[in-house]
């Protein structure tokens, strides 16, 4: 019995105890609500819609990126990507690895060439983006964007007047000076790779400038084409060593790389590799004697609204099933409606030979290089 009435006073104690926490939380709680101001005790609860745009609209324009970096990347970053660069222009064609940041677009969509882009800009610096010719796309003025309101440069759709021009796919047509750095966004780094999926096997075969597997793709190309007839991505040899991948531009603008005076960089963010042409360094693409490298051929047609025959021409089909041809650097296509007999190397002084198929000679009017 003793045993039982002990354990009775033990759970009323602890019962009592329970009652005193209780009692204490409730009169805390009755104080706290009485130190409360009567406006935040009556004011009703926002909406999480209401909150956002609340704390949307404290920001002005000027201070909204204040806590950014300029040009987005840290510093690190920028120096890491520059290091990269200055390696692979050292060792033109060779693919340098750095470490990929994530970036506020997708990768795929021009990540490696935005972090190259943002590592160089400067202040003073103009930018220009083009995507697959196009000034106007969404990705292109997305980049564009981004730049400019972390980077606070001026942007243009003018090729003469860009310090920096990134772009996909394509190389603009009028003649870049040495004054300019082209950045081109790349998917696949390694030429080698549609003919061995592996990645170590193809490094040495670059490190013992191994290509005979390459030379075999091409030889089958002819056998059932007749020609090589690789329409992007086409092989071409750096200075004499590296075989290098030009990025999905198409053959028409493999000549623009061969002794060029502006710098090339090539960066890719998902695969993390940058590589570069500098200037005046021999690029020349892969072809047999017998089989010689050819350009796209635009036979009777010209641009449907400068008249142009010697630029890259884009086949466009209408709803009614009409088609017509048109200019792919729409910029340059804007001057030549203007001046209808402008040359692509107009803005400088000494006439430049070899800039892709088709440049005009002023002095005769005829144009240079293959495009028959």
């Amino acid at each position: 019995m003793s045993e039982i009435n002990a354990e009775t006073d033990a759970e009323v104690k602890e019962g009592d105890q329970d009652d005193n926490v209780t009692t204490q939380s409730r009169d805390y709680a009755d104080q706290h609500a009485r130190d409360q101001p009567k406006d935040e005790m009556t004011e009703p609860k926002r909406s999480a819609v209401e909150t956002i745009d609340s704390l949307l609209g404290e920001f002005d324009d000027d201070d909204s990126l204040s806590g950014y970096n300029y040009a987005y990347l840290d510093e690190h970053t920028k120096r890491e990507v520059r290091r990269s660069i200055i390696k692979a222009i050292s060792i033109p064609g060779h693919q340098v690895p750095y470490a990929s940041r994530p970036m506020p677009l997708a990768r795929g969509w021009g990540t490696g060439g935005i972090q190259a882009s943002l590592s160089l800009l400067g202040p003073d610096d103009t930018f220009k983006v083009i995507d697959q010719g196009s000034d106007e796309s969404v990705n292109a003025a997305n980049i564009r964007r981004l730049a400019s309101n972390t980077a606070d440069v001026e942007t243009t759709t003018d090729t003469t007047n860009a310090d920096i021009i990134q772009t996909r796919h394509r190389i603009p047509e009028e003649v870049l000076t040495d004054e300019q750095i082209l950045v081109l966004q790349v998917p696949v780094t390694d030429p080698l790779r549609k003919v061995d999926g592996s990645d170590a096997a193809n490094r040495r075969r670059h490190a013992h400038r191994n290509y005979g597997k390459m030379w075999v793709h091409l030889y089958e190309n002819v056998v059932e084409w007749g020609e090589i007839n690789i329409a992007a991505r086409y092989p071409t040899m750096v200075a004499g060593r590296y075989l290098m991948d030009p990025s999905p531009i198409p053959r028409w603008d493999v000549p623009k790389l061969d002794h060029a005076d502006s710098l090339f960089i090539f960066a890719a963010g998902r695969e993390a590799r940058i590589y570069a042409v500098p200037p005046h360094t021999s690029v020349e693409p892969l072809a047999f004697e017998d089989r010689t490298f050819q350009v796209e051929r635009f036979p009777g047609v010209s641009c449907h609204a400068c008249g142009s025959t010697d630029t890259y021409l884009t086949e466009v089909e209408t709803d009614d099933g009409s088609v017509y041809y048109s200019c792919n650097d729409a910029s340059f296509c804007h001057k030549r409606q203007q001046n209808p007999e402008l040359d692509r190397d107009h803005h400088i002084k000494q006439s430049i030979d070899g800039w892709g198929p088709g440049v005009r000679d002023p002095d005769s009017g005829d144009t240079a290089g293959d495009t028959e």
